[in-house]
């Protein structure tokens, strides 16, 4: 069976998650990216045969199904069982590639509500689940122009990571950050829009196209603000069910139930429940791997399953909202520009019950400007045990017991 994968950077879901779990269900790879040596290299070194690798405009998903088309056409066994990706930016263009060649695929129209931000806030407002005050800032356009209440939130229209996010106090504020934005962002368009106070949590859902099933979900702590980069998750097996409820009948009407998504909601003091963003893919970061394990589920192999046709446990909801374990992830952040010069390597370790995983996001010896996002990430640690205090314990250790150093 041949699964097209596309992707833009290599990233750990896929290097280690998605591509081992594709190994083992014993299918053949193909991955399309525009930026083909990068994966080759990443790939080099993988303990099972490295996918298959070539160049395509996968922005484009005329370029992806005509490629896919050709190679069909050439040889059988370059047909199509399963076009995915775990890429944000790539959802519309997978969704559509799958549902020409008749493969399984999130709708199309779901897949925009959740990357366009400010289709999201339309559609949630015309559904009558929810209204946030926002509004969407042309390149060019004045921000004076817009009727918005302060503080509100600037950001990129389809942007992630919490890339050029921000809070801002006032309308001179907000023009001063519109500026520093466009000028990295020539052309975005931006939205602005109410900031939603209250406990950041997610949702990791997935589903097969006729249930949808919970995975459980985080608590994040956030940097002060002005800034939104997500530093500590703790798992949450299950948050209230009025809670869930009320996010799942807004992903209900933004139309997203097959396959991975993770969802980002503030819970306000009310107990009301209101979506930030949807991100429709698996939680990234590291998080999906330790999810597998929190679970103890086959979580990649379900995921590429799902767009195989292949149907989820009926328990799965149930079983994972069971889970004896619980986990932290922490992130290391630089606070400022410069070389990194001193970090520690990867490490794994299992103490008192506790397992523990250290991945570097930097490599030693490259220079980065501080860009107040979660690309100033330089590790991440994570740890999984029976008792949550035991879990934060560990993970403070080794942060105590190592050092990052920038030289500027």
């Amino acid at each position: 069976m041949r699964l097209y994968l596309l992707a833009l950077n290599p990233t750990d879901s896929v290097t280690s998650g998605f591509l081992p779990a594709a190994a083992r269900l014993g299918l053949d790879v193909t991955v399309l990216t525009d930026g083909a040596e990068a994966h080759r290299r990443a790939y080099a070194e993988l303990p099972f045969p490295a996918p298959e690798v070539l160049e395509c405009d996968v922005r484009d998903f005329r370029a992806v199904i005509s490629l896919v088309s050709r190679r069909a056409l050439a040889a059988p066994e370059h047909a199509p069982d399963a076009v995915f990706s775990n890429s944000d930016h790539l959802q519309t263009q997978t969704a559509l590639a799958a549902e020409y060649f008749g493969l399984p695929a999130k709708d199309w129209k779901a897949t925009l509500r959740a990357k366009d931000k400010g289709q999201l806030r339309r559609h949630l407002t015309l559904t009558g689940l929810d209204t946030v005050r926002s509004a969407e800032l042309a390149p060019g356009q004045d921000p004076a122009e817009l009727d918005v209440p302060f503080p509100c939130v600037v950001k990129p229209r389809e942007g992630v990571a919490s890339e050029d996010v921000t809070l801002v106090a006032d309308a001179a504020e907000l023009a001063e950050r519109c500026a520093e934005i466009r000028h990295r962002r020539a052309g975005a368009t931006l939205v602005v829009e109410e900031f939603l106070a209250g406990q950041l949590c997610t949702l990791e859902t997935l589903g097969d196209g006729r249930r949808r099933h919970v995975l459980g979900g985080f608590r994040t702590r956030l940097s002060p603000p002005p800034d939104f980069i997500e530093e500590v998750l703790t798992f949450v097996p299950a948050h209230p069910r009025p809670v869930v409820d009320q996010v799942l009948a807004q992903l209900d009407a933004l139309g997203v139930g097959f396959g991975a998504c993770h969802t980002e909601f503030v819970v306000q003091p009310d107990g009301r429940a209101r979506i930030i963003e949807v991100n429709y893919r698996a939680i990234g970061d590291q998080c999906d791997l330790m999810l597998a394990e929190i679970l103890d589920i086959p979580l990649f192999e379900l995921v590429l399953g799902v767009h195989l046709g292949r149907d989820l446990p009926a328990d799965l909801t149930e079983r994972c909202a069971a889970t004896p374990r619980r986990a932290r992830n922490e992130v290391v952040c630089a606070d400022r520009a410069g070389v990194l010069t001193a970090a520690p390597g990867a490490y794994d370790e299992e103490r008192d019950g506790v397992r523990l995983a250290y991945r570097p996001l930097r490599p030693l010896g490259e220079r980065h400007e501080h860009y107040r996002t979660n690309r100033d990430y330089l590790g991440v640690v994570w740890t999984i045990g029976a008792d949550q205090d035991a879990v934060d314990g560990a993970a403070a250790r080794f942060l105590d017991a190592n050092r990052w150093e920038i030289t500027p």
